[in-house]
């Protein structure tokens, strides 16, 4: 397992020391730019680690907000891209169908980057009736790292908010994380690709739901 962390415009400094990725805010619907975003990636990227950076997603305008957010973000070739499915300040949150939208148009928009998906568990067994998390799911659920309560495969588990979000990424090495962040060196195996699209929500997924055990998650 890999440690790293996920930032945004509140973490004005953050130690990257000993880190393998950080992940960074960037955008927020179609208006928010977190204009910390490019002096926190070069913090990051001095200390070695593999970058990426998120959008936090509201519903409607979802092409839009899929081209404000390749364009405003301060990403570099194959720095890992990722959408924040969340319940919104408003408290609305984006359809299952829009998520999934809006992976795809990041994905045609910047073709040579990994495109992930990050939710909480109880958005994954409860929302969530696809299973689509582009090259990826990052899941929230503040256990034991490593160990999230859900069945389906993942790349990065981020397991506390204290003293600000810390994550785990299902990698051997930093290496290997960097050649899964570019595409055209990382072909996924035949098995790694049967088990992608068997990613799908178990019966004890949706047990676990009801029974009450979701733990909510914020990037």
């Amino acid at each position: 397992m890999l440690h790293g962390i996920d930032v945004s415009s509140h973490q004005s400094t953050f130690d990257a020391d000993g880190l393998a990725f950080v992940f960074i805010k960037a955008t927020e619907g179609r208006s928010y730019i977190n204009p910390k975003q490019t002096s926190q990636a070069s913090r990051a990227r001095k200390a070695g680690c593999v970058v990426g950076f998120y959008h936090f997603l509201w519903p409607g305008n979802i092409s839009a907000q899929a081209r404000y957010f390749v364009e405003k973000c301060a990403s570099q070739k194959h720095d890992l891209l990722a959408v924040d499915w969340e319940t919104t300040g408003s408290g609305t949150r984006a359809s299952n169908a829009e998520k999934d939208r809006f992976i795809r148009e990041v994905k045609k928009l910047r073709p040579t980057h990994r495109v992930m998906l990050y939710c909480n568990r109880n958005f994954w067994l409860n929302y969530d009736t696809t299973s689509y998390a582009g090259d990826g799911l990052w899941i929230a659920d503040y256990v034991t790292a490593g160990k999230p309560r859900i069945k389906a495969k993942w790349r990065i588990h981020q397991y506390t908010d204290r003293p600000l979000d810390k994550d785990v990424a299902n990698f051997s090495s930093k290496s290997a994380l960097k050649a899964w962040a570019d595409p055209s060196r990382a072909a996924l195996t035949a098995d790694e690709e049967a088990e992608d699209v068997g990613d799908v929500h178990t019966a004890e997924d949706v047990a676990d739901g009801e029974n009450g055990e979701n733990v909510a998650g914020g990037a």
